[in-house]
């Protein structure tokens, strides 16, 4: 009898074992299929840009293509909520920035998600502070003359900008408040149609990221930088401080989060593949190019602890600068 107890609970014992090595053999085997990063912002815009370059390298880090879902629409809202209600395996995973966990909150009434319930950290890509542009065309040639023709013609300037909700609102709006001007927000449906009509001279300025390679190549103009140092990229042009505007600072960031009760060990896989990405030197570079401030790694909770801590900030951002939904 003591026999045969003693066999069957070794049975049950290596049958154990074998379940317990399948399921960590489980957990460590991802991805096996590509991966689907939702943009909620339209291709060719600075978003979209960001994107491209990281799913790039974190593709190779994984071994599996990381595709792009552009869904732009409501100031990002319509690609967070189909990421929120995704299925949690890490094959979804959505580009975060200050807009969908940061101003939209504080800006919709009616959100369709939760910007920390309904999703799962994987880390920070950059941070990226707005330039001033305008066209190579256009008449203003510094801040100062800008400033000076919105204050002798209330409303008649105008400013694009991705949508409402976007950075570009956002940062204009704060820039109207700091400077005492009224300039007329002209929303499109995403950052590169706005970019279009600026340098067709349709729009007369926007405040936005990377932008860099306009500038360089002549056609667009960089009055500022909404950055507590200059630009790398742009060493000649002002910051907002340095051209006679007080504490206008932008921290426009991006992010990685998948949908809520993604398991842990696929966020870390993510994470290490970020990291990766971000190790990259040209990577960093295209980064600095694009007027950014590559991330260092860090953990997920880290980034959580950072979208947390940001998130009243921002809301505040949205009450003092006035921004309101159009």
């Amino acid at each position: 009898m003591n026999t045969r107890i003693g066999r069957r609970q070794a049975f049950f014992l290596a049958v154990g074992l074998v379940l317990g090595q399948a399921d960590a053999h489980a957990q460590v085997v991802f991805p096996t299929r590509p991966i689907t990063m939702i943009v909620g912002w339209p291709a060719g815009g600075p978003a979209d840009n960001v994107a491209r370059v990281i799913a790039a390298q974190m593709s190779s880090a994984l071994g599996q293509p990381i595709v792009i879902d552009n869904r732009p629409g409501a100031g990002g809202n319509i690609g967070s909520e189909l990421a929120a209600r995704s299925k949690p395996d890490g094959y979804t995973i959505m580009l975060a920035t200050v807009a969908s966990h940061g101003w939209n909150p504080a800006l919709y009434s009616n959100l369709g998600y939760k910007p920390v319930e309904d999703f799962a950290p994987v880390g920070l890509i950059n941070t990226s502070p707005g330039t001033l542009l305008v066209s190579v065309n256009s008449p203003y040639k510094t801040v100062g003359d800008l400033v000076e023709a919105a204050r002798k013609q209330p409303g008649k300037l105008n400013y694009g900008s991705g949508g409402v909700g976007s950075s570009q609102h956002m940062a204009a709006a704060m820039f109207k408040k700091l400077a005492g001007i009224d300039v007329t927000h002209i929303p499109f449906k995403g950052t590169a149609p706005a970019m279009t009509e600026l340098m067709a001279g349709r729009v007369d300025m926007i405040i936005t990221t990377g932008a860099i390679p306009f500038v360089r190549s002549g056609k667009l103009r960089a009055l500022a930088v909404a950055a507590h140092q200059r630009l790398p990229a742009l060493p000649n042009v002002p910051t907002f401080e340095q051209a006679g505007v007080r504490n206008f600072y932008t921290d426009n960031w991006y992010g990685l989060a998948a949908p809520a009760n993604t398991p842990r060990p696929i966020l870390e896989s993510l994470n290490a593949a970020l990291a990766k990405a971000l190790a990259n030197p040209e990577v960093q570079k295209q980064f600095v190019e694009q007027g950014a401030f590559p991330s260092k790694p860090q953990s997920v909770d880290d980034f959580w602890g950072f979208v947390e801590k940001q998130m009243p900030q921002a809301a505040e951002l949205v009450r003092s600068s006035g921004a309101k939904l159009e």
